[in-house]
């Protein structure tokens, strides 16, 4: 199981957003359809086969987390993201807006979907290593650092601030590209199936696809406390870019150690965090090299 899960997890969802397409369900709801499916499947595979059964998480923890996750891993993409950026692509299209000839529409939706992730993810690296070397940047994704410990919910927690940034690099421009609709609720599936495996509690071994997948092996090394340790395995669908920049870590004597900021009194509550990036006598650790 520890080997097959992703996987099979990710081809359900999948074949779930082909068969809910088929029903005539918006390319929308078709989506997020099957991310419900595989977020359910990854609670299932954290409660029977766990990475470490210390990070199960306490009631208030995971209150915290699924604000989070409501508001600004589902809220923000909704509002900017998946449905507006679903409406917009179609609008542009439809007014003959977009920029034509810079997007290969004629390709099958998988392969646009493939193209999309990769180009999107050169962008996320970037900007990933941006939040970890610039201070300001930092204090905004200190809040993402923050867990003691990694579990499916706790994917969602980004201040807004930070959310409403990535989201530039992530749907947006290809919309306005001319990306259709289909192909971004694909590249939507695999984002969120992904990320919810990358934070996921889940026992897994990925092997090969190491080096293709930003999977959780890699990125609990991402969560470590120890900035040395943490300043890696920036990609976020992908570890490619890490490959090219020098940037993948992946040890394979040894098990991540504690997760989270050097600080370890920071606060940790959802209204909290919606302020510590602005509150100057907060010490979060550094994200520097």
């Amino acid at each position: 199981m520890a080997v097959s899960a992703y996987p099979i997890v990710m081809a359900l969802a999948y074949a779930s957003f082909a068969g809910f397409s088929l029903l005539n369900l918006t390319t929308a709801l078709s989506a997020y359809a099957a991310v419900l499916l595989g977020a359910v499947l990854i609670t299932w595979h954290e409660s029977k086969l766990p990475y470490r059964r210390e990070w199960k998480p306490a009631a208030a923890e995971v209150g915290a987390d699924a604000a989070f996750l409501g508001a600004v891993q589902i809220g923000v993409p909704l509002l900017l993201s998946v449905t507006l950026v679903v409406a917009l692509a179609d609008f542009f299209r439809a007014e003959g807006l977009v920029l034509r000839n810079l997007w290969p529409q004629q390709l099958p939706v998988w392969a646009q979907a493939a193209l999309m992730m990769l180009a999107a993810d050169c962008g996320r690296y970037w900007l990933h290593r941006a939040f970890h070397r610039f201070s300001p940047m930092w204090r905004l994704h200190a809040v993402h650092h923050s867990p003691h410990r990694l579990y499916w919910v706790n994917v969602g927690r980004f201040h807004p601030l930070e959310k409403a940034i990535q989201y530039c690099l992530d749907a947006l421009p290809f919309a306005l590209v001319g990306v259709s609709g289909e192909v971004l609720a694909a590249y939507f599936v695999f984002y969120a199936i992904n990320g919810f495996y990358q934070h996921s509690n889940c026992l897994v071994r990925l092997g090969l696809l190491n080096y293709l997948i930003a999977g959780p092996e890699l990125h609990r090394w991402h969560h470590s406390e120890l900035p040395r340790e943490s300043n890696n395995n920036f990609g976020n669908n992908l570890i490619v870019w890490d490959l090219l920049f020098g940037t993948r870590y992946l040890p394979e004597d040894r098990e991540v150690g504690p997760l989270g900021l050097l600080n370890r009194a920071y606060p940790m509550g959802f209204w909290a965090q919606m302020r510590t990036p602005f509150m100057s006598d907060l010490q979060s650790g550094t994200g520097d090299p």
